[in-house]
């Protein structure tokens, strides 16, 4: 396996020069030093979106290494319960409303996940993700072998996140308890789009558990998929509903469509990467202290694509060849791409931010 180095506690880098102003576009300029706003408005996001290319990739530059040390969190994610989804998220190949590949999967034992939290750790992931393909957490066997995984991925020394649907207040707080760092709880898309892709939970339903999570003291993972039909508005729009939360999310993962077959979704074009790039930049700088994540989808980029993510303001990626039922880049070839960019990993449970 190709080593990755790990960072240790690297100096930050000078901030880049600002880029020229242009006169083709009048978009709101962040400041360098990555000033948190909670006020952003669509039309100001769409604005920066729109900028010429260069001119967005270089504002996007300046802010992230104003910021940020030079190196990417390495996280890989298990699903612990696969398939039989009650819900009908057009995208997911989970979801029992549609014919796929994936059919349900009895739960994993914890002895499993903590083995290949294990071998995570041994292949350079500092964040363990599980995943469970259900609508809500329920109280009994299931979710007390949930707390149990919690309890055993913390014990290796590493930051343990899931992804279980809805949680209500006092299972949040379990969560807690057992030691949880993160929790992942996607927006998916606009409040206006919402309604195209899911019906079977609302978007206010996602913001409680948001909600939740963050009063229980648990860090915030949320973020969305592109290319599922949306305008460029509804992925502005998106990005204010997250920018809006105080505090931002501390992880913002941007997804490009998968197109599974099966699912509804199947026969939609792939995105234009540039696209992809441009939605890593201007998230970078709407949350400039939020960690964005590179997600599912990366496989129908190129490398060149990766990398010009990695350079606007990607810092954390999916590290291991299978998400949750959706192929990835292996950790060979992710070792690679993070050389190629001289970018190092980052140990579990630091902040990348390096200015006050």
């Amino acid at each position: 396996m190709h080593p990755l180095p790990v960072i240790t506690g690297a100096p930050a880098p000078s901030p880049a020069s600002p880029a020229p102003a242009t006169k083709t576009a009048a978009a709101p300029a962040p400041r360098r030093d990555g000033d948190v706003r909670h006020d952003w408005t669509v039309a100001e996001v769409v604005e920066l979106y729109k900028l010429p290319f260069f001119d967005l990739l270089d504002r996007a530059r300046a802010v992230h290494r104003a910021t940020h040390v030079p190196a990417v969190q390495l996280c890989t994610l298990l699903s612990v319960k696969t398939g039989g989804c009650p819900e009908n998220c057009k995208y997911c190949p989970q979801s029992s409303h549609y014919e796929t590949e994936v059919g349900p999967e009895k739960m994993l034992d914890v002895d499993d996940v903590l083995a290949a939290a294990r071998r995570a750790k041994e292949a350079g992931s500092t964040r363990f993700c599980m995943g469970a393909a259900w609508r809500e957490v329920k109280e009994g066997p299931a979710f007390d072998r949930v707390l149990d995984m919690v309890r055993g991925v913390k014990s290796m020394g590493l930051e343990a996140c899931v992804t279980l649907g809805m949680v209500t207040s006092d299972q949040a707080a379990r969560l807690k308890e057992a030691g949880l760092d993160a929790y992942n709880h996607n927006l998916d898309t606009s409040r206006r789009a919402y309604p195209s892709i899911i019906t079977t939970r609302t978007f206010d339903d996602r913001l409680q558990t948001l909600s939740n999570v963050r009063d229980a003291g648990i860090s915030v993972c949320s973020g969305g998929i592109i290319g599922m039909g949306e305008t460029i508005e509804d992925r502005a729009a998106m990005l204010v509903e997250l920018a809006t939360l105080t505090p931002h999310p501390e992880s913002v993962p941007i997804n490009a469509l998968v197109r599974v077959p099966g699912t509804p979704l199947e026969s939609l074009p792939p995105i234009d990467p540039m696209d992809f790039v441009r939605m890593i930049a201007t998230a970078r700088l709407v949350m400039p202290r939020s960690k964005v994540r590179l997600s599912a989808g990366r496989t129908d980029l190129t490398r060149e694509a990766q990398l010009l993510c990695l350079y606007v303001g990607a810092n954390s990626i999916f590290y291991g060849d299978r998400l949750l039922t959706t192929p990835n880049p292996d950790t060979n070839e992710d070792a690679l791409l993070l050389d190629a960019a001289g970018l190092q990993a980052l140990p579990p449970e630091t902040d990348t931010t390096c200015c006050d």
